[in-house]
């Protein structure tokens, strides 16, 4: 048994069709939206990710500042995803984006799979959003911390509002992070599974990892050293303690 799928999300932002483009179809851009490091070459998109590779995504579709289409082949019990983005330029200078995600998981625990997916993906595509409305163009680099392991996941969130001053509302300005160099942000996305917080130079943001342990999957703009250590002992110290 298992289950195919199909969810869309769109958006208009005030980003020129090229700077969409510019996001989605090249690794660079991939980076400053969605998880992990991206390469795209030959006619492959490839994602590493928390020390793994995603599946290889084939290039199905690619028109310029249009279209950008990529699916994974089938694996042997039928798991595969694709993704396709339409692009149409608005006038004013903003854009209209369109994601398609679509696939099949197999198994008879698929919804479990299918729920923290779709949460995720609520979550890359609101934060595909902030970039081309505040970051458009900009070199981003990944930051990636697994925390420890949890087994209450309502009291693990709970820990994380009130390291934030209380349950946070998109709109809601929040200080976050180590004591010694906290960042400030305001929040531009929050679901049942994650959470992503603005600042003036970064996309933090917290998702419910599938395998038992908060991620930090953080996009930040310029260069910074020793950003994954600090963000893993965060998490530590924030789970760590009873």
């Amino acid at each position: 048994m298992g289950h195919s799928f199909e969810r869309s999300h769109e958006a208009v932002v005030e980003a020129t069709p090229e700077e969409v483009w510019e996001a989605i179809s090249t690794g660079p851009g991939i980076d400053a939206w969605f998880m992990g490091r991206s390469d795209v070459a030959d006619g492959v998109v490839r994602t590493a990710f928390g020390g793994g590779e995603m599946p290889p995504s084939a290039v199905t579709g690619a028109e310029p500042a249009r279209r950008f289409a990529h699916a994974s082949d089938p694996a042997p019990d039928g798991r595969f995803v694709a993704y396709e983005f339409l692009i149409e330029g608005r006038a004013g200078g903003s854009t209209q984006v369109r994601m398609v995600t679509s696939g099949f998981l197999p198994g008879d625990d698929w919804q479990d799979e299918f729920e923290a997916m779709s949460l995720g993906m609520e979550m890359f595509f609101a934060t595909l959003a902030e970039y081309l409305t505040h970051f458009a163009g900009r070199a981003a680099t990944p930051v990636t911390a697994f925390g420890p392991a949890i087994g209450d996941w309502p009291r693990a969130w709970e820990r994380l509002h009130e390291a934030l001053g209380g349950p946070p509302s998109t709109g809601d300005r929040v200080r976050l992070g180590p004591v010694e160099s906290p960042v400030e942000g305001v929040v531009y996305f929050r679901n049942a599974q994650t959470l992503g917080i603005r600042s003036g130079d970064a996309l933090y943001r917290f998702l419910q990892g599938f395998h038992g342990s908060m991620v930090a999957a953080h996009v930040l703009f310029g260069e910074r050293e020793g950003e994954e250590p600090r963000w893993r002992a965060w998490l530590e110290e924030l789970y760590g303690r009873p």
